[in-house]
């Protein structure tokens, strides 16, 4: 039905003290409500009053009851990353199935594999169930209500923060072991974002904000944006894992060669930092989950008081003589530290607008 104004009508009291208002005629046929019908009252942030039939709400929920469902064909002389980046797309629409088909000539077997691993790093909740020779159909089983946002993003914090530590840590000599827990970091963090993004495009399309633990539909933006915060200090670990990880090959092919190894007051002092870093930002998030406007508030002047540790700290690194190769890692630990510090205070000043209006209701003249 078209949007359409139905004009002012009074409030009138009946005789027992309850309050009543007629609803419009045209509205009542053309919905075919008789005498007796249901009608869902539910309250907006705005304190307006929304309206919905029961039959009405009972086929929404019919409709999302089903399972949505997807038939991929993919050509095995295709592109592999293609049909990947497809999967991944279908899944962040909220896809529950897709039964992906294998046409033309090619390893049928290395596809499937390079497609089940990409399920198993990427899309949280995804299991084979169901496999032919040219067939292979992969169902979505994690709900919302089984892993919550907030829970999701607590735990995407956690894992990009741990492995910013680790390759502070590597500095000193990284292990295979511990590089490789940088990786599943990453695969992890990976995983978590595009699921929290799942989640958020769900709730958005089906106006489920408070389902998801929101007070208005303007907050998908909030954490919108820590996922990216959050996806960024995870790929600046890799970027320095990643030179760190050229640094060495190259000295045990000794084609580069490395009079000293890092300085240890270094090492101390951006792992300092780094610890500073990551305790902003945590803060952050707390602050955005409590939804507390005056702890948020207290982080931005913090941020802004490590700027002078930040300067003293690349003075220190200038006034150290060291191989060129060794103190472009190091600047890049410290404008990583950085970051974090500005996602941080990027994080606070989103809790602030988020809970302002909540914050300055309580001084409303009266």
């Amino acid at each position: 039905m078209a949007e359409k104004d139905f004009g002012y009508r009074r409030v009138q009291c009946t005789g027992r003290g309850s309050f009543i208002i007629s609803l419009p005629k045209e509205w009542v046929q053309n919905l075919g409500l008789k005498r007796g019908s249901e009608i869902a009252f539910n309250l907006q942030s705005n304190s307006s009053l929304m309206l919905t039939p029961r039959k009405i709400l009972e086929k929404f929920s019919e409709e999302g009851s089903k399972l949505k469902e997807y038939y991929i064909s993919i050509d095995l002389e295709g592109n592999l990353q293609s049909t990947l980046r497809l999967l991944q797309a279908l899944y962040a629409i909220s896809a529950d199935i897709m039964r992906i088909r294998f046409s033309g000539k090619g390893d049928v077997f290395k596809y499937k594999t390079e497609i089940k691993n990409f399920a198993k790093e990427t899309l949280l909740g995804s299991e084979i169930i169901d496999e032919t020779a040219d067939e292979l159909t992969l169902q979505i089983l994690v709900k919302h209500s089984e892993f919550p946002i907030e829970k999701a993003v607590r735990r995407m914090v956690i894992v990009a923060l741990a492995a910013h530590r680790d390759v502070i840590l590597a500095l000193k000599g990284g292990s295979k072991e511990l590089y490789q827990n940088i990786i599943n970091a990453q695969h992890d963090s990976n995983r978590l974002g595009l699921y929290i993004i799942r989640q958020l495009k769900f709730g958005l399309e089906h106006n489920m904000y408070r389902e998801l633990g929101f007070k208005r539909p303007k907050e998908f933006l909030l954490y919108r944006v820590i996922v990216n915060d959050i996806k960024d200090i995870e790929e600046n670990a890799i970027n320095i894992m990643n030179n760190l990880v050229t640094v060495q090959k190259l000295e045990e092919d000794q084609t580069l060669f490395i009079k000293e190894s890092i300085d240890e007051e270094i090492c101390s002092k951006l792992l300092n930092l780094y610890n500073l870093s990551d305790q902003l930002f945590e803060d952050a998030t707390k602050a955005m989950f409590k939804r507390d406007y005056n702890d948020a508030e207290a982080l931005i002047p913090k941020r802004q008081s490590y700027v002078k540790l930040e300067n003293e700290l690349i003075r220190f690194m200038s006034s150290k003589k060291m191989d060129p190769n060794i103190s472009a890692i190091l600047r890049l630990v410290l404008d990583s530290c950085r970051r974090i510090l500005d996602y941080g205070q990027d994080v606070a000043e989103l809790t602030l607008n988020r809970t302002v209006e909540e914050f300055c209701a309580s001084f409303a003249v009266k």
